[in-house]
C-alpha cells in the first residue's frame, strides 16, 4: 500500500508532500528518537507526536515511508522545511497511534 492510499483510506491530512507512492511495508509507533532510530524498519509507517527536526533526521536514517503525526499534534516550521529538503512525508491526524497502527495493520 502506498502512502497516499493509506492517507486517502484513512482520511490522514497530507503536511509535507514527498513522494506519496513510496509503498509502506509495516508500521512503528514510538516517541523516543533514539528507540525508534535504532527499531524502525525501511519503509515503516511511523506514528508519533514528535513534529520536530530531530523526527524528520529519524525519520531519513531510517528510512521510513512516512511520518503520521498523531493526536493533532503540530508539525513545526524548521521541520516542514526539513521534511521538504530530505523528501520526507507527513501526515496528520487526529486519532491516536493506536487507531492509526490498528487501521495500518488491517489495511497491509
Amino acid at each position: 500500500m502506498t502512502v497516499r492510499e493509506f492517507a486517502e483510506k484513512i482520511g490522514l491530512q497530507t503536511a509535507v508532500e514527498a513522494d506519496l507512492d513510496r509503498e509502506i511495508t509495516g508500521g512503528y509507533c514510538g516517541d523516543l528518537l533514539s528507540w525508534v532510530m535504532s527499531r524502525a524498519q525501511s519503509g515503516d509507517c511511523w506514528f508519533t507526536v514528535m513534529g520536530n527536526i530531530n523526527a524528520v533526521a529519524v525519520s531519513v536514517l531510517a528510512d521510513c515511508a512516512c511520518i503520521v503525526l498523531c493526536e493533532n499534534a503540530p508539525l513545526d516550521d524548521a521541520a516542514k522545511q526539513k521534511a521538504q529538503q530530505q523528501g520526507v512525508n507527513v501526515l496528520l491526524s487526529e486519532q491516536n497511534a493506536y487507531t492509526l497502527a490498528s487501521a495500518l495493520s488491517k489495511l497491509l
